[in-house]
């Protein structure tokens, strides 16, 4: 049987590495240095995936101005301390690897700063697995997930993957979105951040890199 898909998107959080210790950490670090209450555990997952500047303003309630000297004040910590705070996800090596070797096309599509990605990637031997590497701007004005993956499907277009099928793989609804709004379906995965209600309009679940690497090759 043909394989229906043609080219790859994979988100990064969540998805290809669990990052939550690196984030949440230096979050709550952030949080004191403004002197503003640390949100639980819990509470502080909620800001692993969307873009960290957006979280800010909805979910912490600040306005533009204090959401832009929070990010400020959490990247210098997190170059520092939070950027190799990973570990890919037991199986994704062997995924990227099998993928790549298909020669299926693919892209990073995260809202984490392209920088900062490609620091994570690097530092988990995982960067050279993929064809394109993008993420959202390093000022964040890039970092919606519908703008990511516009911007993927341009760059996976320019190094001549065919975009007849794509597909993204996360595990957010803000993935599911995303990726709809440039006409892309998703496979969602059930180890990362996104609740059950996230998967709504996903056209798969998958809970192993193993059954995902089953739909894509």
């Amino acid at each position: 049987m043909t394989n229906p898909y043609t080219c790859v998107l994979l988100d990064l959080d969540g998805t290809l590495i669990d990052s939550a210790p690196g984030i949440t950490s230096t979050l709550a670090w952030t949080f004191e240095q403004l002197g503003e209450p640390v949100p639980s555990p819990s509470d502080l997952l909620a800001y692993v995936g969307p873009p960290l500047l957006q979280s800010f303003e909805t979910i912490a309630g600040m306005s533009e101005v204090e959401a832009r000297q929070a990010l400020a004040t959490y990247r210098g910590r997190y170059l520092e301390h939070g950027v190799t705070n990973v570990t890919a996800y037991e199986g994704i090596d062997g995924l990227m690897s099998s993928i790549k070797a298909s020669g299926m096309p693919s892209s990073l599509a995260t809202s984490k700063p392209e920088s900062l990605a490609r620091l994570a990637l690097t530092h988990l031997g995982l960067i050279d697995h993929l064809d394109v590497m993008t993420g959202a701007s390093e000022d964040e004005k890039r970092s919606e997930k519908k703008d990511v993956v516009a911007l993927a499907l341009t760059r996976l277009a320019a190094f001549g993957a065919d975009l007849s099928n794509p597909v993204m793989v996360g595990d957010r609804f803000y993935d599911v979105e995303g990726a709809a709004a440039n006409g892309v379906p998703t496979i969602f995965v059930d180890w990362g951040y996104g609740s059950v209600a996230e998967q709504v309009g996903a056209v798969a679940v998958v809970s192993s890199p193993a059954e995902l690497q089953r739909l894509l090759l």
